[in-house]
């Protein structure tokens, strides 16, 4: 190996997802900085039970004035063109298609359906690639059927071409369903989602995108990605991800205690930049590798911030992972000292 290849810097993934509605909320692509984004998951496009691919809102897609063109995904592909680097990467499914991916993963002729009608709409659209969120396969059938899934799709999206991922939990009882091994040999990434490990729906307040566990039956990041590389999935196909948000629970000062209901939106959330909340002090436990503030209309809000996205960055530098993906984009700081993706790139690229 010679001194100048072994010099040459690592150029890891710094992927943002940006769903399509929030150009009703003033937000557009044009407002990010592509300077530290390497790719754009746009969300998400709809799956119908006899296996089409439909963009899901043609109005946000490809209507309404956004950054001087038509449409959030024409601004994307316009973007795209200014800056050489940028994968732009339609992310198909979400919580909308939980019910029809199962119908069309399991059907061979469903499943080329699939695979044909994103192959047409990535070359009419000239997106890179495709991004499979199914939430979740949760039986060992299912999980057969989306290995089925993303074999089919390869052969209509050859990987001298096309990126083809995947986002899933970092969560064992859906990753067990899965050989995961196998489906690595089909996808570029796959997108650990290490984020939603506590919310509205647990019965105790937690950490809701711990890198470690506090306690042996706890998800964390750390232990979804050694999920993924013990199941054989090399270390440079796996983003960690990182919520642009964080989760309220009500009425409690930490992790560990009864779930009394939460704050925030109506999914008890609150974006990361309105975080920490008025008259809270912000706090960071490091163990954990977990940011919280604690008081003020949120109770306890567990979230990540500047300080956690370098730890995590340090740890996806460790395992050689492939770098990091945020969920999702328009909620990030506007500050560039407080925007965690900023923060992600300078942390993932500095020696």
């Amino acid at each position: 190996m010679s001194s100048s290849q072994r010099k040459s810097p690592v150029v890891y993934t710094n992927a943002v997802y940006w769903p399509n509605y929030r150009v009703f909320h003033g937000d557009s692509p044009g407002q990010l900085n592509y300077g530290c984004i390497n790719r754009v998951y746009y969300a998400f496009a709809t799956v119908t039970a006899n296996g089409g691919v439909f963009l899901s809102n043609e109005e946000a897609d490809a209507e309404v004035a956004c950054d001087g063109v038509k449409g959030a995904l024409g601004s994307l592909m316009h973007l795209k063109q200014k800056h050489t680097h940028l994968q732009v990467v339609l992310s198909i499914g979400g919580g909308a298609s939980a019910e029809t991916f199962p119908i069309v993963a399991s059907s061979p002729i469903l499943r080329d359906n699939f695979a044909r009608s994103a192959r047409g709409l990535l070359d009419a659209s000239g997106l890179n690639g495709i991004d499979i969120v199914w939430e979740y396969p949760c039986t060992p059938e299912q999980g057969s059927d989306f290995l089925a899934l993303v074999a089919a799709i390869r052969i209509y999206l050859p990987e001298e071409h096309y990126l083809l991922t995947a986002t899933l939990p970092a969560v064992r009882a859906v990753l067990q369903n899965i050989d995961l091994g196998q489906a690595a040999e089909y996808l570029d990434t796959i997108n650990l989602a290490a984020y939603d490990f506590f919310g509205p729906w647990s019965h105790k307040s937690g950490h809701q995108a711990q890198l470690y566990a506090m306690n042996k039956d706890e998800p964390s990041g750390a232990s979804g990605v050694r999920d993924l590389m013990s199941a054989g999935v090399p270390s440079r196909k796996i983003l960690l991800g990182i919520p642009l948000f964080g989760r309220s629970f009500l009425h409690v000062s930490g992790p560990g205690h009864k779930n009394r209901g939460a704050g925030g939106g109506p999914d008890g959330s609150f974006e990361y930049s309105q975080l920490p909340r008025k008259g809270t002090k912000e706090q960071v436990d490091k163990r954990a590798v977990a940011a919280q503030c604690v008081g003020g209309d949120g109770g306890f809000v567990s979230y990540d911030n500047p300080d956690t996205v370098r730890m995590k960055a340090a740890f996806c530098k460790q395992k050689r992972l492939g770098g990091l993906f945020y969920w999702s984009a328009p909620s990030d700081s506007k500050d560039p000292k407080r925007s965690l993706i900023a923060t992600g790139f300078k942390a993932l690229h500095s020696s």
